[in-house]
């Protein structure tokens, strides 16, 4: 089974790893039902969906009527203000088949003019505080794709007392010094005010090519055979602190979660070194 940990203070119980819906957004109900399974089989409590995920909303809450209590349910909107929030999360709510969502989400929040909508009056963020008012919501997380991530996160929990983050990180990644001092400096943060801190990219190996796409991870070319997938979660589960989000796809799926049962401790430093060179792992962003 995989380690479970607090998720922040939202008193959640959960699994290190998080299921990421992504992996479901062009899925049909037959692999759903198979995800379900392997979810349920690893102990896997804790879902992170969007809105935007294509048919994901609509799967997940397929498994609801018999598995809400097993599951927490994070999910997303891109929108910036009032009225489209208003409306994604309504459509969210109807998708999922729930009452409450856990975790809402403003997703890919790295654009100056996007936060400012964000955050003032009218904008997403005063939406999200009605919800969770209202009951609609429980926790109100952001997240951030890109090089600017952990930085605007900082700039987001000076104005809000956010209760989870989500960032990427991998070993490569986190070879850029300034990267890497800003997702020290955000994560440190989060230890001190008990923020959920969600990583993505585990697994990230390059920027897709020009060569056919293999795997339906949106944004990068992924590794793909167990002992590599085994180096780069094991490598992300050494951090205490973090908590892993799946890859973008059903078939890394079984690998990850594999991986991810076996943790014991985070690769040598040589040896991830070592495994970017022999694959030419390349930041993504």
């Amino acid at each position: 089974m995989i380690e479970k940990k607090l998720f922040g203070r939202t008193g959640h119980l959960s699994t290190r790893v998080i299921f990421g819906a992504y992996a479901l957004s062009e899925a049909t109900q037959r692999d759903a039902d198979c995800v379900l399974e392997l979810l349920l089989e690893y102990g896997v409590n804790h879902i992170d969906t969007a809105n935007m995920y294509g048919d994901s909303e609509k799967l997940v809450g397929s498994w609801m009527k018999k598995y809400r209590e097993h599951f927490f349910i994070a999910t997303k909107t891109r929108k910036r203000r009032s009225k489209g929030t208003w409306a994604d999360l309504q459509q969210s709510l109807k998708l999922l088949q729930i009452d409450q969502i856990d975790l809402l989400q403003i997703h890919g929040l790295t654009g100056t003019i996007g936060w400012q909508e964000v955050m003032q009056p009218g904008g997403t963020l005063e939406t999200f505080t009605k919800a969770r008012d209202k009951g609609l919501v429980r926790f109100i997380g952001v997240t951030g794709h890109g090089i600017k991530a952990p930085e605007m996160h900082l700039r987001s929990l000076e104005n809000f007392p956010f209760d989870s983050v989500l960032v990427p990180y991998n070993f490569a990644l986190m070879q850029k010094p300034r990267y890497a001092m800003n997702f020290e400096t955000l994560a440190n943060l989060c230890h001190q005010y008990d923020i959920a801190l969600q990583t993505i990219k585990a697994i990230a190996c390059r920027p897709w090519g020009d060569h056919p796409r293999t795997y339906h991870t949106y944004f990068y070319e992924p590794l793909d055979s167990q002992e590599v997938i085994d180096l780069a979660v094991h490598w992300v589960l050494g951090n205490p602190q973090a908590f892993l989000i799946t890859a973008g796809d059903i078939l890394l799926l079984p690998k990850i979660l594999d991986a991810a049962s076996r943790f014991q401790s985070r690769p040598a430093e040589e040896e991830m070194k070592t495994l970017v060179q022999t694959f030419d792992i390349q930041p993504i962003f």
